[in-house]
């Protein structure tokens, strides 16, 4: 950006061993530039992850929600051992990777996955599984909120219209056209409980994994979804082999379940990178606008029509995103967080 100059920063690092300092120079300009990079790597996950649900839609209807997330996560994780054994400064990497954050994040990571797919599994109608939906999409909110207890951000009170907007938007955006109200929510709730409680469970998990990344690996070089991808899959295969039979295996399942792979190790990857090193808050308020281009994405691969609760949806989504971005600072900045 013009007028950038590459202006040194002193900083005092503390010895752990002797105790004693010393003044480091900081290249703002070099983390600054690590911090936006991080932050379109978050762009790209959320663009990614829109992307895909009219094939991930299509996959689970002709394999089964478990048996397609197997596979979608076996392709993956098969991506992620290959960029392993193909170098060594990753495997490095993972092996100077804090154990905390391994365990810390690895255990929401998983926890995420499999909660998701197995509440879906257990809906007992297309319904449930819409409503299930939006129970996963709490995650953005609930990663902001968490943020103001694991990472101490300061918020002010337009987080609460905000927070409300948003998710008023959410709802309008995955309901369009269906019957969905509060009261069918709550009944349904109560007839399948387990499943409901899954899909709560997971989105917690995703926030606390975005959380714990962004606390414990932000200074890491190298994150660990090369890692976790597998061990996702290895899980979601022994769970499907367990629970569904009869999957109809066909060319354009393979090619969907191929590509819907490659783009999952991709956008995860991606969003690793952006909770650790990008702007947290602004990725993760965006982050909120997921459901719509999904939807949008979702209409226009199935030749469906939206109707006018989609772009009222996108309306109340945008400002609530914009007012929960504008509500939450950090206590130091974003291009300082390695000091």
């Amino acid at each position: 950006m013009a007028g950038w100059s590459r202006c040194p920063v002193a900083c005092e690092e503390r010895d752990r061993t002797t105790g004693s300092s010393r003044r480091l120079l900081i290249d703002v300009h070099v983390l600054t530039r690590e911090t936006r990079s991080g932050t379109i790597s978050g762009f790209v996950a959320i663009a990614l992850w829109s992307t895909t649900v009219a094939l991930a839609r299509s996959t689970s209807e002709q394999l089964g929600p478990l048996t397609a997330a197997a596979a979608v996560y076996s392709v993956g994780g098969a991506i992620a051992l290959l960029r392993l054994s193909r170098s060594d400064q990753r495997r490095r990497g993972i092996r100077q990777v804090p154990f905390k954050y391994l365990i810390g994040c690895g255990i929401p990571f998983l926890s995420y996955m499999i909660a998701l797919f197995l509440a879906i599994g257990l809906a007992m109608n297309h319904q449930q599984v819409l409503e299930i939906g939006l129970l996963n999409y709490l995650w953005p909110t609930l990663t902001i909120l968490l943020s103001l207890i694991i990472l101490k951000r300061r918020a002010n009170l337009l987080l609460i219209p905000g927070t409300f907007l948003a998710l008023a938007g959410i709802f309008l955006v995955l309901t369009q056209g269906s019957h969905v109200s509060w009261g069918s929510i709550l009944d349904n709730i109560s007839a399948n409980p387990a499943s409901y409680s899954l899909g709560l469970f997971a989105a917690l998990s995703w926030a606390l994994y975005s959380n714990l990344t962004r606390r414990w690996a932000g200074d890491s070089a190298q994150g660990m979804v090369d890692l976790f991808l597998p061990i996702t899959a290895i899980v979601l295969i022994v769970i499907a082999l367990l629970t569904e039979r009869g999957q109809a295996w066909n060319l354009r399942v393979l090619l969907e379940v191929g590509f819907l792979g490659t783009v999952t190790y991709i956008a995860y990857w991606s969003w690793e990178t952006s909770m650790r090193v990008g702007n947290f808050t602004l990725v993760t308020a965006a982050s909120y606008l997921t459901p719509f281009f999904s939807t949008v994405v979702a209409s226009l691969y199935l030749h469906v029509a939206p109707i006018a609760n989609l772009w009222i949806g996108c309306g109340v989504l945008i400002l609530g995103s914009l007012l929960s971005w504008a509500s939450v600072v950090a206590l130091q900045d974003e291009s300082s967080k390695h000091f």
